[in-house]
């Protein structure tokens, strides 16, 4: 038997054993029916719950995980399948199973269009009942294994985060193993680095439903930030004609990021501390707190330990927020990653502007690679807008770069003195540059040749040229 499939089959037999048992929801209007698929199905180890209504079912659906739906087909003049498709579109990953009176084929096909795995007859031989179940869980156990092993594959690729180098990485391996856990995460790095990209790459593999919420704490007056995150009763202020829910609340089983967190008042850090501790939230004038369900992400570029060595950012709020550290590198350690990112920039500004701009001259490679770039990600970004913006041929130029890459002196190809002998002919020049545009971009062909302005048939001419 295949590992996987071999494992599938363990853990749903496991599961049925254990504590954790497959949870079963049956929708029924029969209240006695419900009661023999619980007695019958609950003997075979499975956890069943049910519900007398298709709108009891749903909201039961709101909470709580359930490996199977067993819903009847008619229920008091509802249609079953209309449950049906609404449970899906609520919850994708859930197994459907009809229950029909009537074990024709129409019924059967219209209950596998409507998205059901399978479908039982009435009256219900208990035996039957549980196969199918048994079928229905191994099922969603096999989708759930097949869903982790492409999380593993895709383990060191995040979203709308590029870079291949060793540093991001590793980076995206810290990311994408905290990503379904409710750790709460410090972001750091150096402004500019793309933190927020970082944030949303971590919601969007976290499997939250919710939305994600971004906040810069160094922007907002310590007055207004209050507002913002926790909300405000109606009349707790003169304009307050209604209510408003915070951010805090706003962000429900989503994700709420509080950017340059190490900016925040020390009157908001306490506040901010009791809200991550109690998991909930008092607005502005209100007498009753309210619980929110958000994950908390923060994200600063100053060096929090020293900060609450000077008393200016609060120890316990450090530890409360610094339960997993994310360190986003600066350009500067990510090697070819400037590249991959340049290239990605100016293919984004020239389908924008509508130019035909789509090569990075060598030149401009180099000075690409052999500048430090201070301002990081940000700071390429801005240059590959306005390069594309300058450009008049098809290609970035060193003259379409501001001032401070174009006039930085580059890694010299080769070391050499004003002697004329040792001075080198163009093809010797084509050579060694193409030997260390591959050594930048580690061996990537294909981007050499993107970054070179060849296509790859005239790069493996010219590197069969040099053997």
């Amino acid at each position: 038997m295949n590992a996987s499939l071999a494992l599938v089959e363990r853990s749903s037999s496991d599961a049925r054993a254990g504590s954790s048992a497959p949870k079963i929801l049956v929708a029924d209007d029969d209240r006695d029916m419900c009661e023999l698929a619980e007695a019958g199905l609950s003997e075979r180890g499975y956890g069943v719950s049910w519900r007398l209504s298709p709108a009891e079912a749903l909201a039961q659906l709101d909470d709580e995980d359930f490996s199977v739906l067993l819903v009847d087909i008619n229920m008091g003049g509802t249609s079953g399948l209309d449950l049906c498709r609404a449970a899906i579109a609520k919850r994708p990953d859930l197994v459907v199973v009809v229950m029909t009176g009537f074990g024709t084929l129409e019924h059967a096909i219209g209950a596998m269009r409507a998205g059901a795995y399978d479908f039982v007859t009435k009256p219900l031989s208990m035996d039957a009942l549980a196969l199918t179940m048994d079928r229905a869980v191994r099922y969603r156990a096999m989708t759930d294994e097949l869903q982790r092993l492409r999380r593993r594959v895709d383990e060191h690729e995040l979203p709308n985060v590029i870079g291949e180098s060793d540093v991001m990485r590793r980076m995206a391996d810290i990311v994408s193993r905290v990503a379904e856990t409710d750790a709460n995460v410090l972001i750091t790095g150096e402004s500019g680095t793309g933190k927020e990209l970082v944030a949303r790459a971590l919601h969007e593999r976290s499997g939250r439903r919710g939305p994600f919420l971004a906040i810069n704490c160094a922007a907002v007056p310590e007055t207004l930030l209050e507002n913002e995150l926790f909300g405000h009763a109606r009349g707790a202020f003169t304009d307050a004609r209604t209510a408003r829910a915070g951010l805090f609340v706003e962000a429900d089983q989503g994700t709420l990021f509080l950017d340059e967190v190490g900016e925040m008042p020390l009157g908001m850090q306490a506040k901010l501390l009791r809200a991550l501790q109690e998991r909930k939230v008092r607005p502005l004038g209100a007498t009753q707190e309210v619980p929110f369900d958000a994950r908390v992400v923060t994200a600063t570029n100053r060096d929090l330990e020293g900060e609450v060595a000077a008393k200016r950012f609060r120890e316990d709020l450090y530890y409360r927020i610094n339960v997993v550290r994310v360190d986003v590198p600066p350009l500067r350690q990510r090697g070819s990653d400037a590249l991959l990112l340049a290239q990605s920039f100016l293919d984004r500004n020239a389908k924008r502007s509508g130019k035909s701009v789509s090569k990075l001259g060598r030149a401009v490679a180099e000075r690409i690679v052999a500048y430090d770039w201070p301002g990081n990600v940000r700071e390429l970004e801005n240059c590959m807008e306005r390069a594309a913006a300058l450009a008049r041929f098809d290609e970035i130029t060193i003259d379409d770069l501001p001032g401070k890459i174009r006039e930085h002196r580059p890694m010299e190809i080769n070391e050499i003195g004003e002697d004329p002998t040792h001075l080198l002919n163009m093809d010797e020049v084509e050579q060694r540059y193409i030997r260390k545009v591959l050594a930048a971009v580690t061996g990537n062909k294909t981007l050499a040749a993107k970054v070179l302005g060849f296509d790859r048939r005239t790069l493996y001419r010219k590197l069969k040229l040099q053997q």
